[in-house]
């Protein structure tokens, strides 16, 4: 079996954006206050190590899934 080889150039997927030094500003603050999040339960707070991590995480977790829906939104509309 053969294949054409203008065929196969024109399946091929456009390259990805480009990330704007914006969006890696914003995940670098993000980034911040989620650890800020968590020495604030630790040490301050004295929630406990376990407690502190689980915390931090559920909230990067949640910040993740609404970075994904604005993003999906974002690509739908173009």
């Amino acid at each position: 079996m053969t294949v054409d080889r203008d065929v196969i150039e024109a399946h091929e997927q456009a390259p990805p954006d480009e990330v704007s030094r914006a969006t890696v500003i914003a995940y670098a603050v993000a980034a911040t206050l989620l650890v800020g999040w968590f020495l604030f339960g630790w040490l301050v707070q004295r929630q406990g190590f376990i407690n502190s991590v689980g915390e931090s995480a559920g909230a990067g977790s949640a910040l993740l899934l609404i970075i994904a829906v604005v993003g999906t939104v974002r690509r739908s509309r173009r």
